[in-house]
């Protein structure tokens, strides 16, 4: 296994498994954004048809996976592993969401950075031997995550300029030892990073730095570079956690150029929809993947691709007890051919 390992964090998978299929959902402010046409099914509800919010999430993450098994043409037990995640304590979105499937589970938290730490998984998975075929997947849920970590919603409190909107939103990818691409060729795994940011409202600013650390290591341990990306985009930093981490590359001499971009500065128009520093959630970096980004790759429009998801690791209760907000990322590199 060794000599997958490129320096002290990255993995340069020897048969890249290839996206073989991919699917997302969104809500009602997700189908009023720029992205809305790149969405496979959008929702006016918030309700999915359920009665709570949570079974709601739940709702997303069994139509997300049914669309993408669909599109791939394949049944639920054609898959050897399904790997997913949500906000919500104990992960109840995806373990209800995916309890009637039947498929062999594995729930992961990685806070908003879950589709590029199941997706990372996923890949080694395969790519190990130790699978055919799995599922990556997460959903957010803005009513869910308000009502969890800040005010219920019928409050109506006023957000910070430096707030983010959680998006309603899940997106599903199956990936497959073998299929037309993209494939994934590396991961690399993030580091729990914590400059001592306590601010709920900031989250941003506290993920920025766990988005420099794993950025700066791939580029490291794989001797490449921004330039040698069509697109790099992180997670749901926001506005002003993007700007932050791109003068920490400056601050090295790096540039980082036009091609570095953010799900969170991506899936809505913010003045319009007045929403604030961007979007955030799971489901934020997940239902740009699993839409804008795969679309694009598949089209032809971008032939490397470096997602890097980021992931705020706070709970109600840590934040209640003055804790600070420690920050995770995960990268995957993404490629037209092997």
């Amino acid at each position: 296994m060794n000599e997958k390992r490129l320096g002290s964090r990255t993995v340069a998978l020897a048969h890249p498994p290839s996206v073989l299929a991919f699917s997302n959902i969104g809500g009602k402010f997700e189908g009023q954004g720029p992205l809305a046409d790149c969405f496979d099914r959008l929702e006016t509800s918030s309700f999915f048809g359920e009665k709570t919010w949570e079974k709601a999430e739940s709702a997303m993450q069994q139509a997300v996976l049914r669309q993408a098994l669909d599109k791939a043409r394949l049944k639920p037990e054609d898959l050897d592993y399904v790997l997913a995640g949500d906000l919500l304590n104990q992960c109840i979105g995806s373990s209800f969401g995916l309890r009637d499937f039947g498929i062999p589970f594995y729930g992961l938290y990685g806070a908003c950075s879950t589709m590029g730490e199941s997706l990372s998984l996923a890949a080694m998975l395969i790519d190990g031997g130790f699978a055919r075929r799995c599922a990556a997947m997460t959903s957010s849920h803005y009513c869910t995550a308000e009502r969890q970590y800040r005010m219920p919603v019928p409050y109506g409190n006023q957000r910070t300029p430096t707030a983010q909107w959680t998006a309603t939103a899940a997106g599903c990818t199956i990936l497959d030892r073998e299929g037309p691409g993209p494939y994934v060729t590396h991961v690399t795994c993030g580091r729990i990073v914590d400059k001592g940011i306590p601010d709920a409202n900031n989250m941003g600013a506290a993920m920025a730095p766990a988005a420099y650390d794993t950025l700066s290591a791939f580029f490291r341990d794989t001797g490449t570079g921004p330039r040698d990306f069509d697109l790099i985009v992180t997670g749901d930093l926001g506005e002003l956690g993007h700007a932050i981490v791109r003068d920490f590359f400056a601050r090295d001499g790096v540039d980082m150029g036009p091609n570095f971009h953010d799900c969170g500065l991506l899936l809505y128009d913010r003045q319009r929809q007045d929403m604030h520093a961007g979007a955030s959630g799971c489901g934020c970096s997940a239902s740009v993947l699993n839409g804008y980004l795969l679309s694009g790759m598949r089209a032809g429009r971008w032939k490397r691709l470096l997602f890097a998801p980021t992931g705020a690791l706070l709970s109600p209760i840590s934040a209640c007890q003055g804790e600070s907000i420690p920050g995770i990322c995960h990268a995957v590199c993404l490629a037209a051919e092997r």
